[in-house]
C-alpha cells in the first residue's frame, strides 16, 4: 500500500484488482517532486477504462503496470466506477494533466527531460513548442517511437547517459509500459511517465475534448467525432466490455493481482 510521503496516511484502494493510488493532482506531482529531490526512480502508470479491460487478458501490461511506483486513475470512468464500488477515488489524474503539471515543475526548477515518442516531424514540433513554453527546462534529448525491439539496448543508453530529471514517452499502450518495465533499472532516470498519445496534442497536432467534455467523462466521443471511421469500433467494443466488467463487480470483486517478480536487467545495457 502507497503511502503519502509527507502524512504517511495509506492512500491506494484496490479496484477491478490493481493498486490505484487514491489521491488528487497535486498529491501527485508533491510525490514525482518528492522523488526529483531524492533522485529516486518514480515510474508512473494511469488506467482508464480501455486499459482496465485490456489488462484482464494482457499479462505483460497487467505486470507492468503492477510494477509502477504510483498507479492513477487517468479516466473519469474509473473514478466513477470507483465511487460505485465503495471505493473512492478523489479525482480524475489525466496523464496529459500530469505531464504539463510536470513540464511546468522543469521549467521553475531548470529540470531537464528526455522524450521518448511519435514521430519525427511531431517531435521536432513537440521540443519547438516546449522550449519556447517552458524556457527554464532543458531537453536532455529526443528519440522517435519508431524502433524495434534491437535497437531498445541503444536508446536506453542513450537515455541513462542523457542524465535527464525526466523520461516521457509518446508511445502508445503496452508499448510504453513494457518498455519501461524492462529498461527501467538501466535508465537512471527519476521520473518516468508514458503519456501516450500527448506530444501529438502539446505539438498541436491533435486537439483534445473542451474542458467540459472532460469533466463529463466524454473525451472519448470527442476524439470518436474527429475520427468516426477508425474509432468506432474500437469505443463501442471497449466502453460495452468495461460497463460488462464493472457490473460484474459489483457481485464479484476481483481480487489484488500478486506483485509480479522482477524482469532480470537485459545483459548488453552495459559499456
Amino acid at each position: 500500500m502507497t503511502a503519502n510521503p509527507t502524512t504517511d496516511v495509506p492512500t491506494a484502494t484496490t479496484l477491478f484488482g490493481m493498486p490505484l493510488d487514491a489521491v488528487t493532482m497535486d498529491e501527485a506531482v508533491a510525490r514525482c517532486r518528492d522523488a526529483l529531490e531524492r533522485r529516486e526512480p518514480m515510474t508512473v502508470g494511469v488506467v482508464n477504462a480501455a486499459k482496465t479491460v485490456r489488462l484482464r487478458k494482457d499479462t505483460a501490461l497487467r505486470e507492468s503496470l503492477l510494477e509502477c511506483d504510483i498507479l492513477l486513475a487517468d479516466g473519469q470512468a474509473v473514478v466513477w466506477a470507483g465511487n460505485l464500488l465503495g471505493y473512492p477515488l478523489p479525482e480524475r489524474v489525466a496523464g496529459i494533466d500530469l505531464f504539463t503539471s510536470l513540464l511546468a515543475t522543469a521549467d521553475a526548477e531548470h529540470r531537464s527531460v528526455y522524450l521518448l515518442g511519435a514521430e519525427q516531424s511531431v517531435l521536432d514540433a513537440l521540443v519547438d513548442v516546449l522550449t519556447t513554453k517552458y524556457p527554464g527546462l532543458r531537453i536532455a534529448g529526443a528519440h522517435h517511437g519508431y524502433f524495434d525491439e534491437s535497437e531498445e539496448v541503444a536508446i536506453a543508453r542513450a537515455i541513462r547517459g542523457s542524465r535527464a530529471d525526466m523520461l516521457f514517452l509518446g508511445m502508445p499502450s503496452p508499448r510504453k509500459e513494457n518498455f519501461l518495465r524492462r529498461w527501467g533499472d538501466v535508465l537512471d532516470v527519476p521520473i518516468r511517465h508514458g503519456v501516450g498519445g500527448s506530444f501529438d496534442v502539446l505539438a498541436g497536432i491533435t486537439k483534445r475534448a473542451p474542458e467540459r467534455w472532460q469533466r463529463a467523462g466524454m473525451e472519448w466521443a470527442y476524439r470518436l467525432l474527429q475520427d468516426p471511421r477508425r474509432m468506432w469500433r474500437r469505443y463501442l467494443t471497449t466502453n460495452t466490455a468495461f460497463l460488462i466488467l464493472l457490473a460484474r463487480e459489483r457481485f464479484r470483486t476481483t481480487p489484488p493481482y500478486p506483485r509480479p517478480e522482477k524482469l532480470p536487467t537485459p545483459r548488453k545495457h552495459h559499456g
